[in-house]
C-alpha cells in the first residue's frame, strides 16, 4: 500500500494546516497544499491492483534551531478516509483487518530526527503507528527550493503490513506483504531565520 507526506493522488484533498508556535529566532513553517497535489497515498502489489488516497490528515513541521536537523515532522491520518475508488475495498481495509479505524482511528508519524543524505535528501527516522501498534520506521524525502522559505517535499516510506498485525488478505485477491506510502508536501516559511543545511 502507498501513500503518493509528507505521504501521500486521485481525490480532492482535505487537510488542516497548524502553525508551530516556537521562540523568536527559530524558523517556523505551516504545511500547505502542493503544487499539483496535496497527498498521502499508498500502493501495494496485489493480484487486483491496490491504491488510494487518504482524504483527511494533518501535518506539522517544527524546529528548535536553524539548524534543519533539528526539525520534528508529525504527520496524522484518519483511517477511515481510506479513498481507493472500491467500496468493497474501503470497506476491507477499514475493518479489523487491516486499519481497525473504528477502535484505532488515527495512523501516525512522528520523527525522532533529521538525517541529511544529500545536498535535497533527507532521511526521517520515527516512530510509526497503525492499528495502535507502533515502530521504527524511517521515511526518505527529497526537497525542492531549499533556502528559499518555500520547499516541495516527496517522500516514500516502505513497511511490512504483516509486522503491524494485518496478516488477512482480500477475497479473490492475492496481496504482497509490502506496503509503499507516499507523501507530497508543501512546508512554507512564515517567519524566523533561514534554516541552515550541510553542504
Amino acid at each position: 500500500m502507498r501513500l503518493t507526506i509528507l505521504c501521500l493522488v486521485v481525490s480532492i484533498l482535505l487537510s488542516s494546516a497548524t502553525r508551530a508556535q516556537a521562540p523568536a529566532g527559530v524558523p517556523i513553517f505551516e504545511i500547505t497544499p502542493a503544487a499539483g497535489g496535496f497527498k498521502i497515498t499508498f500502493n501495494v502489489k496485489a493480484s487486483v491492483p491496490i491504491e488510494g488516497v487518504f482524504e483527511k490528515w494533518d501535518a506539522t513541521l517544527k524546529f528548535t534551531s536553524p539548524d534543519v536537523t533539528t526539525g520534528v515532522l508529525d504527520i496524522k491520518v484518519e483511517a477511515g478516509s481510506v479513498n481507493t475508488g472500491s467500496g468493497m475495498k474501503d470497506g476491507k481495509l477499514k475493518g479489523k483487518d487491516f486499519f481497525d479505524a473504528k477502535n484505532n482511528p488515527y495512523i501516525t508519524f512522528r520523527s525522532s530526527k533529521i538525517e541529511q543524505t544529500g545536498p535535497n535528501t533527507f532521511d526521517i527516522p520515527g516512530t510509526f503507528t497503525i492499528r495502535g501498534m507502533s515502530k521504527p520506521e524511517t521515511l526518505s524525502l527529497t526537497v525542492s527550493g531549499k533556502g528559499t522559505g518555500t520547499g516541495d517535499i516527496k517522500g516514500m516510506m516502505a513497511f511490512d503490513r504483516k509486522d503491524y498485525g494485518m496478516n488477512s488478505g482480500i477475497p479473490f485477491i492475492k496481496i504482497a506483504d509490502r506496503v509503499e506510502v507516499d507523501v507530497h508536501l508543501q512546508a512554507k516559511q512564515i517567519t524566523g531565520p533561514r534554516l541552515v543545511y550541510k553542504e
